[in-house]
């Protein structure tokens, strides 16, 4: 796309963008579409104001979430994203009746039937992004990327470490743990069956980047939908664990991990076992906002086309190709690890919803 092209376009909207995830995906955004207006919005004029002075060439709004139009007028926009949860829905409707893309990273994967609705209820108005995905795609991409090795996938298991002092607004918190604990059940596929477990059951372990085992839960991001359909693997689950990261471990500061198992047969129909690691020295902030900021680039056409009306995981929206690369440039590294040898994903642990 043309500068002159970019100069023109009309704002993103980032409401609650005064938030840590929304100064990431400001910031990000803003350094791939320099001429592109932002918008901080949220309930605290002040708040908003000071994030949007951070910021050049942003601006901010006072959002009304309960106003039909959120207080906003005949504002335009090219997309939206809403970075904490919207229990009105209204900023999606809104979104729709502007024919602007959205996404909202906070739903859980038990709460997408408000999203859901709302897409039906307007199919052809504007595409829809269920966002919560694991830090907005930096799971699925990159796991859909190494999936290429294999002819046939058995089995994906990822292993999300979040150290317990990683930085954590308001927001983000109340959103983690509602997700973690509220019913305290999570969503796995086993055997080709999809299974929620619950109590003991959601007990697991994993394994650090340094090889540290840390107790962990059965955990159900969107990734675990995404990848099973993506991939038609028939055992896929998610296990996070909450403690002392790698590096943190190691003397240095806290950082983020994602490890990456894959099972299953290569090209030539032989046994394969790869484990990756995703890691940013930052926490878990940076790669969020980068998700978000690569979703609204798609969203107001500035990545390519816009996508067509539709509902979309983050991973269908996000450019595969270039992703590893934007990765790396926003402070993130790819690791290739040994395998584990034992089990089939180098876990010792009986699968949740199994027979004990």
């Amino acid at each position: 796309m043309s500068k002159g092209n970019r100069t023109r376009a009309e704002p993103v909207l980032l409401i609650g963008g005064a938030g840590e995830v929304g100064r990431w995906a400001a910031r990000f955004f803003r350094e791939s579409n320099p001429d592109v207006p932002i918008l901080i919005g949220g309930r605290d004029e002040r708040r908003a104001g000071l994030a949007a002075a951070a910021v050049r060439g942003a601006s901010s709004v006072v959002v009304d979430l309960a106003s039909s139009d959120l207080g906003l007028g005949e504002l335009k926009v090219s997309a939206v994203a809403t970075l904490f949860t919207d229990e009105m829905g209204g900023a999606l409707r809104w979104a729709q009746q502007r024919r602007a893309g959205h996404i909202s990273i906070s739903p859980g994967i038990s709460e997408l039937g408000v999203e859901a609705a709302a897409f039906m209820h307007q199919p052809s108005a504007a595409p829809v992004v269920l966002g919560t995905e694991w830090l907005v795609g930096a799971t699925s991409v990159p796991s859909l990327l190494f999936a290429r090795e294999f002819a046939h996938l058995e089995e994906i298991r990822i292993e999300a470490v979040l150290d317990e002092q990683d930085v954590f607004g308001p927001a983000a918190n109340a959103d983690l743990e509602r997700q973690i604990y509220a019913g305290a059940t999570a969503l796995m596929r086993s055997d080709g069956v999809w299974r929620w477990c619950s109590g003991n059951d959601t007990s697991s372990e994993v394994r650090a980047v340094d090889g540290t085992k840390m107790d962990a839960n059965v955990f159900s991001p969107n990734d675990v939908l995404l990848l099973s359909n993506a991939t038609g693997a028939p055992n896929v689950r998610f296990d996070l664990a909450m403690g002392i990261s790698s590096s943190r471990r190691a003397g240095g500061a806290v950082s983020t991990e994602i490890i990456i198992n894959l099972a299953g047969r290569d090209q030539a129909g032989r046994p394969l076992i790869k484990r990756h690691a995703i890691v940013h020295p930052g926490g878990q902030m940076p790669l969020t906002g980068l998700g978000v900021a690569l979703v609204l680039e798609r969203l107001a056409g500035l990545a390519g086309d816009k996508p067509e009306p539709g509902l979309y995981f983050p991973s269908q929206i996000i450019d595969h190709s270039t992703y590893l690369d934007r990765l790396r440039g926003a402070g993130g590294e790819v690791l290739e690890l040994e395998p584990i040898p034992h089990g089939p994903l180098g876990s010792d642990q009986p699968r949740a919803g199994a027979e004990q």
